[in-house]
């Protein structure tokens, strides 16, 4: 546990100094190469778990001191600890013992601790006042979400907001999209049935797992037999409406899932394009596992001229760049490193790309635009903003639904999403 303590202390100290915490964590990993499978899986959790009740770890250690910590790597250590003694079963006298350790012989800190014991041992004796009292003193300590996300959510979802905010807490559900071209879902399930793995069909393709699991337990995964992708990301293939020989473009196709969906449900002449080499490249190698094939280019989607050859695409998926905040429950970092005037700077983002992409569909063609986002900025108020630009631009209801545009919500099967269909006139 020392190493995991320690290392997931400075992740969370460098996530709250404005780093992604995979980017960290990859980092960490590879500076680490001889932490167990069951050390890195502590580290994702201690880290993971810190961020995700960052909200109420930080009004807990704000009562447990007497003035603010000066020091940030003593800072993090003790919400890391607090977190373990909060929220999970890991015998206390370990966790103490091991914070203690890490202040001296890892972070050097021997004047610390003192307070490190004593502010630990403090929240053992007052644990259920000071976890009643951290509900009580912020609606960020409460929902562990900034006040703004807070705000913006009651004020968008009156009826769902704190359900909204209890899902964002939660661990994600870990579902598979089936490759159809290889095996049927319910052939898939008996393989799964049969390796000790329960799970039930989801949607078209897909299965949902009673619980998570590794990949490398996954039958046939190395072989491209299924993949992982959240439910709701996996409705993106069918809401495009694709059939065998047309023309298609994956507009921000990293890293892959989309893509590879299409390209199992219809022979294609598929583009996959990204602004990143390396986010690119994951594209690339999922598609090989996969046995499938696309023109995988480095692009902008807001700025076509450099990649594009003119000749207009029949069908484009646009999963444009967004707050994430339907899927904070997979990357609770994302909760911390967002600010309220980044959804404005996402919209404005997003606005451009729809018009830059617009100019490649032809004519009777239809773009799927999409967001893994809650906010409605950058969901119904931005399709409703392209329509009044662009005069040759209407919404379709989705096929299979009723809805002109569909808004999943974080529930036990899928993250949150947006869908809307637009056909060009």
């Amino acid at each position: 546990m020392l190493d995991a303590q320690r290392l997931a202390a400075l992740a969370v100290a460098q996530v709250l100094a404005g780093r992604n915490l995979n980017q960290v964590l990859q980092k960490e990993l590879s500076r680490h190469p001889q932490l167990t499978p069951q050390q890195r899986a502590l580290l994702q959790d201690l880290s993971y778990g810190t961020l995700r009740h960052y909200g109420a770890l930080r009004a807990i250690l704000g009562a447990l001191l007497q003035k603010p910590l000066q020091d940030e790597n003593i800072r993090c250590l003790l919400l890391v600890a607090l977190y373990q003694l909060a929220y999970t079963r890991t015998p206390s006298h370990a966790v103490v013992d091991h914070a203690v350790r890490v202040t001296v012989q890892a972070l050097r800190k021997t004047s610390a601790k003192g307070l490190v014991n004593a502010i630990l041992r403090n929240f053992l004796r007052r644990r259920e006042a000071l976890l009643a009292d951290a509900a009580c003193a912020s609606e960020e300590a409460r929902y562990g979400h900034p006040q703004w996300w807070v705000d913006k959510l009651r004020l968008q979802y009156p009826d769902h907001w704190e359900d909204i905010l209890a899902r964002g807490n939660q661990h994600p559900p870990m579902a598979l999209r089936v490759n159809r071209r290889l095996n049927s879902v319910e052939a898939y399930l008996d393989e799964l049935s049969q390796a000790g793995i329960a799970g039930r069909v989801l949607g078209q393709s897909g299965i949902l797992l009673q619980q998570p699991v590794a990949v490398d337990r996954l039958p046939g995964f190395s072989a491209g037999h299924v993949s992982v992708q959240d439910g709701g990301a996996q409705l993106a293939a069918s809401l495009l409406d694709v059939t065998d020989g047309m023309r298609v473009l994956d507009a921000c196709s990293a890293p892959g899932g989309k893509t590879a969906h299409l390209l199992e449900l219809a022979e294609l002449d598929l583009t996959a394009l990204d602004h990143d080499s390396k986010r690119l490249r994951k594209v690339e190698q999922n598609l090989r596992r996969l046995g499938l094939k696309a023109a995988c280019l480095v692009g902008d989607a807001a700025d076509p001229e450099p990649w594009w050859d003119g000749k207009p695409f029949q069908r484009i998926l646009a999963d444009v760049p967004c707050s994430a905040s339907g899927v904070v429950r997979r990357h609770p970092d994302i909760k911390w490193l967002r600010r309220e005037s980044d959804i404005a700077q996402f919209a404005a983002q997003q606005a451009v790309i729809l018009d830059a992409l617009w100019r490649c569909l032809e004519q009777g063609g239809k773009l799927l635009y999409v967001t893994c986002s809650v906010f409605a900025e950058e969901n119904s108020r931005q399709v409703a903003s392209f329509l009044q630009r662009h005069a040759d631009a209407e919404l379709l209801p989705l096929p299979g639904r009723v809805e002109r545009d569909l808004q999943l919500l974080p529930d036990q099967e899928h993250d949150g999403f947006y869908y809307a269909l637009l056909a060009k006139l």
